[in-house]
């Protein structure tokens, strides 16, 4: 009979190296938004991924996303100026008019 090595335990550490993830740089680089963005989510230089927290963040304390398609976003007064003037954008739009929104 062949013994056969514990195979959790090579699979374990194969796994451990593969699952540690490096940030994108890009993405952590802070961006400054312009004064329309600011009144959403502050006037101060943060990195994409926090800026898109603080932006999901106002849209549900402010009950903004749409309650029968939750792919859209209905703006308020400062998410319009944000939006280019659009009453309704979906969450994949917003990403693009948001970065128009940033320095």
């Amino acid at each position: 009979m062949i013994a056969l090595a514990n195979p959790g335990s090579m699979t374990n550490s194969t796994m451990a190296k593969k699952s540690t993830r490096k940030p994108n740089a890009a993405f952590m680089k802070p961006v400054t938004p312009n004064a329309k963005l600011a009144a959403v989510v502050g006037d101060k230089p943060l990195p994409r991924t926090e800026l898109t927290k603080k932006l999901w963040a106002y849209i549900k304390k402010n009950g903004l996303q749409d309650k029968k398609n939750k792919r859209m976003i209905n703006a308020d007064d400062a998410l319009k100026a944000v939006f280019g003037g659009k009453a309704q954008v979906s969450m994949f739009d917003m990403t693009k008019l948001v970065s128009k929104n940033l320095s």
